[in-house]
C-alpha cells in the first residue's frame, strides 16, 4: 500500500552531488548568489541555473532579487533541519569526507544551523539550560519557564522578544557531530544573535564556523554556571521552605 507523500522525488534532488553542496552551504543561514554557488558546487553558471530552478520548483531553496543579483537561502527552517538530520545519519553510517577542511575541529566545536548554535558548545548550551530548569520537556514539548526568562533576561533576551509566531519559541535540533540535540527555534536563534552581539564570538567569513573568543567561551560558561547556581539556591529555599511548613 502506497500511503502518506512521496519522498522520491525529494531525495533524488537532494541526493546530487552539486545540489547537496549548495544546501550544505545554505545551512550558514545566509543568502548566496548563483556565482557563489556556482563556485562551492564546483560547476558552470549555467548548470547551478537549472540545479537552483529545481530546488526553487521543490520549495527547498527561496530566492530575494536585490539590484541586479538573486540570493537564494534555505527556504523554511523545516528544510534546515531535514539536512541537520541527514547529516546526522551520514555521519553516523560513516559517510564523511575523503579529505577534511582545516576548518572542522571549529566545525565540530561550534558551527551556525541555519539560524541557531550548533556543534560542542551548542549542545553545552542546551543541557545546561535543561539542568538549571530553564527549559522544560514534556508531553507538549519543549517550554520555557519562568526561571529561564530570568537568566535570558541576564544577557538582554526579553519576554517581548520571545513572542510566538509561525516558529515555536525553542525546540532540539539532532546535532551531526555531537549525536545529542541542540537548541533551534525562536530562542536558538536569539541567543546566536545576543553571543554575537555581546562580542562572545562571530561568524567566520564563508564558513559555518561560530568561533568564540577565548574570553568569549568563559563568559559563556559563567552565564550557564550562574544559571545553574541560582536553580540550586532556589530549589534549596524551596526545600527549606516545604520542611518548616511541615513541622
Amino acid at each position: 500500500m502506497k500511503d502518506g507523500p512521496n519522498i522520491v522525488a525529494i531525495a533524488a534532488l537532494i541526493g546530487d552531488h552539486a545540489r547537496a553542496e549548495v544546501l550544505t552551504a545554505l545551512m550558514s543561514g545566509m543568502a548566496l548568489t548563483a556565482t557563489e554557488l556556482a563556485e562551492i558546487a564546483g560547476v558552470s553558471r549555467q548548470t547551478i541555473s537549472s540545479h537552483m530552478a529545481k530546488l526553487l520548483e521543490a520549495g527547498l531553496v527561496a530566492v530575494e532579487a536585490q539590484g541586479r543579483h538573486r540570493y537564494f537561502r534555505l527556504a523554511n527552517e523545516d528544510v534546515a533541519q531535514l539536512l541537520e538530520s541527514l547529516m546526522n545519519v551520514a555521519f553516523r553510517s560513516g559517510a564523511l569526507r575523503l579529505r577534511s577542511s582545516p576548518r572542522e575541529p571549529a566545525l565540530r566545536k561550534a558551527r551556525v544551523c541555519y539560524d541557531h548554535l550548533a556543534g560542542e558548545l551548542g549542545v553545552l548550551v542546551y543541557d545546561r539550560l535543561l539542568q538549571a530548569a530553564c527549559l522544560t520537556v514534556g508531553e507538549q514539548g519543549m517550554a520555557l519557564t519562568a526561571h529561564g526568562q530570568q537568566v535570558l533576561s541576564q544577557i538582554g533576551i526579553t519576554p517581548e522578544d520571545l513572542t510566538p509566531g509561525k516558529r515555536p519559541v525553542c525546540r532540539h535540533c539532532l546535532d551531526w557531530s555531537e549525536r545529542r540535540h541542540h537548541l533551534a527555534g525562536l530562542l536558538g536563534n536569539l541567543l546566536l544573535l545576543r553571543f554575537t552581539a555581546l562580542g562572545w564570538g562571530r561568524r567566520l567569513p564563508d564558513s559555518r564556523v561560530f568561533a568564540f573568543s577565548a574570553g568569549g567561551e568563559q563568559n559563556l560558561l559563567r552565564w550557564l554556571s550562574d544559571a545553574d547556581r541560582q536553580h540550586s539556591s532556589k530549589t534549596n529555599h524551596n526545600d527549606i521552605i516545604s520542611q518548616g511548613t511541615s513541622c
